[in-house]
């Protein structure tokens, strides 16, 4: 099984600096293009179906760099982003700066500590789900000898890499940084094992945008 995990296009609220989580924000034109991008990029790769967040800006991404295939996306729950209830919507840096950003800010500069604001998921759980997601693809045996696109988010991407990792501690999450908009991280399973082969390879000439905390 050959997994390429890949994080979805740019939305406005990424460019803003606001707190996206569950909030259903599609791609912008620029998260297009870095998709069709990366479509061309992978487009030597023949995909023999795909998972997606239910999330649109990840099944934008996922149908964007598939354009033209006919390859299965089925959309799955467990790769779907953090939810991080009250937070949604607060933009965390610039003039809007919310109120509230020096606490969710420790999501980032001291995740041991993040507590979830009410109605938000733990990094706990993200981890648990995720690690369930990937134990059904290993224990899939139609699935031994696929090459599988999957299609998620910054945190869930980075919640799923974390387990093929064995980083399963909080404080240890964001260790490799947040992965940028459509990434991609290539992994290779034999007898029901994972081994990174590439981590945050990007298809696209522009400069890399990352999210840095306080900008």
């Amino acid at each position: 099984m050959r997994l390429y995990f890949v994080r979805h296009g740019e939305t406005d609220w990424n460019k803003a600096r606001r707190v996206q989580g569950h909030s259903d924000i599609p791609l912008n034109e620029y998260g297009k293009y870095l998709a069709r991008e990366t479509g061309k990029g992978l487009a030597n790769v023949h995909f023999d179906l795909a998972y997606t967040s239910p999330l649109v800006r990840a099944r934008e991404t996922a149908e964007l760099i598939l354009e033209g295939r006919r390859v299965p996306v089925i959309v799955h729950e467990k790769i779907k982003e953090l939810g991080f209830g009250e937070y949604e919507g607060i933009c965390i840096s610039g003039e809007h700066k919310a109120p509230e950003t020096e606490e969710f800010n420790k999501f980032f500069t001291d995740t041991a500590h993040y507590v979830p604001a009410k109605g938000a998921e733990s990094i706990e759980g993200l981890l648990g789900r995720t690690r369930e997601f990937l134990e059904e693809l290993y224990q899939n045996q139609d699935l031994g000898d696929k090459t599988i696109l999957l299609s998620s988010h910054g945190a869930a991407m980075t919640g799923l890499l974390n387990n093929i990792k064995g980083k399963t501690e909080a404080a240890d999450f964001w260790k490799q940084g947040v992965p940028p908009n459509c990434a991609v991280t290539i992994v290779e399973v034999e007898d029901k094992k994972p081994t990174i082969v590439a981590e945050n390879v990007v298809y696209y000439k522009e400069p890399v945008r990352t999210w840095n905390v306080g900008e």
